[in-house]
């Protein structure tokens, strides 16, 4: 494969990885306005138990237990508004992270690349305890991110290089 063609192919998969990021951001942005509105909600746990019936699950299993109790943890308007606080500001780094892949800024691929790195001790930790085919998934796809990121940092390392060695003064001698 050319020098081009494999430039194409890490310029398409970082603007992948940028779609991903941003959808992720969006996602997020939409469940701390989500946790905003709660806010004004004074049944909140009612709510959740609705839910709970809702989606016919019982409310005494284990996760649907869970959700319950961190509900009723968060009933709470400090805890809400730092939960929403956290999520905004989560948002805000997915957002430009993917802005700044799609721009093909290098600030953004140090970002993309340490941001995936942070999760990969997590999911090794996770599959020796439980592996599945998510959580294998998982790992492979942010093994795949940094593994992308880390190539085209490198190749713009090189690239700056090049063009300093270019406009170097030829040496005689």
């Amino acid at each position: 494969m050319s020098a081009v063609g494999s430039n194409t192919v890490s310029r398409q998969a970082i603007r992948a990885i940028a779609l991903v990021e941003a959808f992720k951001g969006v996602l997020v942005l939409l469940v701390a306005c989500g946790v905003l509105t709660l806010m004004r909600r004074q049944d909140l746990v009612e709510v959740a138990e609705q839910l709970v019936r809702h989606m016919h699950l019982n409310p005494a299993s284990r996760y649907p237990h869970i959700f319950l109790d961190a509900v009723d943890n968060f009933q709470e308007r400090g805890h809400l508004l730092w939960l929403a606080a956290g999520a905004l500001g989560y948002s805000a780094a997915r957002l430009a992270e993917g802005y700044g892949l799609w721009r093909e800024r290098a600030w953004a691929e140090w970002l993309a690349a340490l941001s995936g790195a942070i999760y990969l001790p997590f999911d090794v930790m996770h599959l020796t305890r439980h592996t599945t085919w998510l959580g294998v998934t998982v790992l492979l796809v942010n093994l795949a991110v940094v593994g992308v990121m880390v190539v085209a940092l490198l190749q713009r390392r090189r690239a700056a290089r090049a063009r300093l060695q270019g406009s170097a003064p030829a040496r005689t001698g």
